[in-house]
């Protein structure tokens, strides 16, 4: 079993910035591919952001290149996203996921095994 813990939300100014957390505990993380997600007011869970078990491959959602960007540190056992150039849009609950090796159909959530708590982002205009 992996639990998940995400730290880092909270409200931000357009164009602000803030840097999530989510820490792993149970078993280490080096051999899963990690991903964050978020879920807006009124809409489903969408893909954000996922980083591959051997860490050279990222994959993201197309309105956040550029914006954003995911690492992992596996010695420390976690994962972050970085944003930046945060907009109203980027409201939402961002939620940390973790997948055992899985090297394909990243942006699917039905592929992680292992989900956190969530963190609410607000971006006000």
């Amino acid at each position: 079993q992996v639990q998940l813990v995400e730290s880092g939300g909270g409200l931000v100014q357009a164009g602000g910035s803030l840097r999530l957390s989510c820490a792993a505990s149970g078993r280490t993380i080096s051999s899963y591919t990690m991903a964050w997600f978020r879920q807006a007011p009124g809409k489903e869970r969408e893909f954000v952001v996922a980083i591959h078990w051997s860490g050279v491959r990222t994959d993201y959602l197309d309105s956040v290149k550029g914006r954003f960007t995911i690492s992992r540190d596996n010695a420390k056992n976690s994962a972050y996203l970085q944003m930046n150039s945060l907009k109203p849009d980027d409201t939402a609950v961002y939620y940390c996921a973790a997948a055992q090796r899985i090297s394909s159909r990243l942006s699917e959530w039905s592929r992680y095994d292992y989900w956190g708590q969530g963190t609410q982002v607000t971006v006000s205009s």
